[in-house]
Formats: C-alpha cells, sequence, structure tokens
C-alpha cells in the first residue's frame, strides 16, 4: 500500500500535503475564534474565479487563482471597514462575486476537467509545487512573527487596539494570508473543500485542548492526520482528495464528540 509513495506524483502530493497540515490550522484557529469562519468559502470561491479567468487566457491557474483571491482580501477589508457593524455583508459580496465570475468563465474553457481538478483537488505538477511550498513558507514564517498579535485580536479586538496592536493592519494582513492560503490549497484539497479543512481540525481540537498554544499544536497535527490519510485512501481507492481528507476529518470530528459524550 505504502508503495505508492515511491512515485513521483504522490511525492509531490506528500510535500504539499505537510504544508498545507501547517498552515491551514494555522489560518483556522484565527479564522474560528473570530466567528469568520464564511471567509474560507468567500475566497475559495474568489480563488475559483480566478482559476476559471487563468484556464481561459491559458495562464498558470495556480497563480491567477492568487492574484484574484489576494484582490478579493483587499474589496473585504475595504467592504468591512465602510460596513463595521455588518462586517459579514462583505464575506457575502465577495463570495457571490466569485461565483458568479467563476460561473461566466467556466463557460469559455475548453476542458472542463482542467477546471473540475480544482473543485474537489488533484495531483499538482512540478511548478505548481515550487510556487506552493516558496507561498507556503513564507505564510508560516509571517503566521508565526504575528502570533501575539493573531491572540490578542482572535479574542478582543477592541482591548488589543488600546494595548497598541495596529488592529486594522494586522487584519489586512491576516486577510491577505488566509486568500493565499486558500488558493495555494485548492490545487490539492480543493476550491469548494478548502475552507472546512481550516475549520475541522481546529473543531476537534478544540474538544480536548485546554490553552491556545494546545488548540494550535492539536490542530495542526489533526490537519497533518487528516490530509495523509486522505491522500493514501485517494491513491487506493482512486477517489477524489479533497471531499475524502474532510470526509475523514468529519468522522474524527464525531467520534470525539461521541467520546466527550459518553464522559
Amino acid at each position: 500500500m505504502f508503495d505508492i509513495f515511491q512515485m513521483a506524483f504522490m511525492q509531490r502530493a506528500l510535500v504539499i500535503a505537510i504544508f498545507i497540515s501547517i498552515f491551514t490550522p494555522l489560518i483556522g484557529n484565527t479564522i474560528v475564534l473570530k466567528r469568520l469562519s464564511s471567509i474560507g468559502d468567500a475566497l475559495s470561491h474568489a480563488g475559483l474565479a480566478g482559476v476559471a479567468i487563468g484556464l481561459c487566457f491559458s495562464w498558470s491557474p495556480v497563480v491567477s487563482a492568487i492574484v484574484f483571491s489576494v484582490i478579493s482580501a483587499l474589496i473585504i477589508e475595504y467592504i468591512r471597514r465602510g460596513f463595521p457593524n455588518y462586517s459579514e455583508m462583505a464575506t457575502a459580496i465577495v463570495l457571490s462575486f466569485g461565483v458568479g465570475v467563476a460561473a461566466v468563465f467556466s463557460g469559455f474553457i475548453k476542458n472542463a476537467a482542467s477546471f473540475n481538478s480544482f473543485l474537489f483537488g488533484s495531483i499538482v505538477s512540478t511548478f505548481e509545487l515550487v510556487v506552493v511550498v516558496v507561498l507556503s513558507i513564507a505564510v508560516i514564517i509571517i503566521l508565526l512573527l504575528l502570533y501575539r498579535e493573531l491572540f490578542y485580536i482572535a479574542f478582543d479586538e477592541e482591548g488589543a487596539a488600546l494595548s497598541g496592536v495596529p488592529v486594522k493592519s494586522i487584519n489586512l494582513i491576516f486577510t491577505i494570508l488566509t486568500s493565499i492560503v486558500v488558493s495555494i490549497a485548492a490545487r490539492t484539497v480543493g476550491a469548494l473543500v478548502i475552507s472546512s479543512l481550516m475549520v475541522i481540525p481546529v473543531a476537534c481540537s478544540m474538544l480536548i485542548s485546554k490553552s491556545y498554544k494546545q488548540n494550535v499544536i492539536f490542530s495542526v497535527i489533526f490537519a497533518f492526520i487528516f490530509t495523509i490519510a486522505g491522500l493514501l485512501v485517494t491513491a487506493v481507492y482512486d477517489l477524489k482528495p479533497g471531499g475524502t481528507i474532510v470526509l475523514i476529518g468529519i468522522a474524527f470530528l464525531i467520534v470525539l464528540l461521541l467520546l466527550r459524550k459518553r464522559k
């Protein structure tokens, strides 16, 4: 069974899976604590629109997804500042915008299979591997450098601002990082399920952790287990990696909920 990981395409997928299992929970913890789980859906659909545009004009779909997602992240922040009391409206607007653009441009894509591979995940090329690794390292470093600021903002934005934390700047950086994470993970996991991977490991971790630090560590461990197990099942049974990873994560979450209920 494990001989499958000797193949080049599975080795590329394994490298990306390791990075995904690190940066998605790091982003996910802040998203969950700030009650912004829907932002992952909005940016994933924006990234899907970027993929459609890239495929129409023969650009790199990963790069175009990143560019379009970052632009969408800036739009979200702009709308949130214009409607401070209705910040959730920004994610709904960008999600609708992404769906609309993706729907229009997908009609001009000659090879529908290439577009569908971004919906639920697929195996990546060598070029996409290099892009993902470079951006992943940059994202992880920035998230670790902003660990304390994100911790304060996640629990109390007003208190963080009074303590001297540049809340607006940190929120902008965090939103941009989220857009990059969604874009680079969409190729392997799938644009329609990447937001679930940012939330489910965090939810599992919250059931057993006793502190924020433990929650971050356990969520990374859970994400790693879900991703590797999903890739293994995908390779053996020829399934879509994104859906498989998410279903394994949900199964873990249900088991943990049942065990907690028994205790």
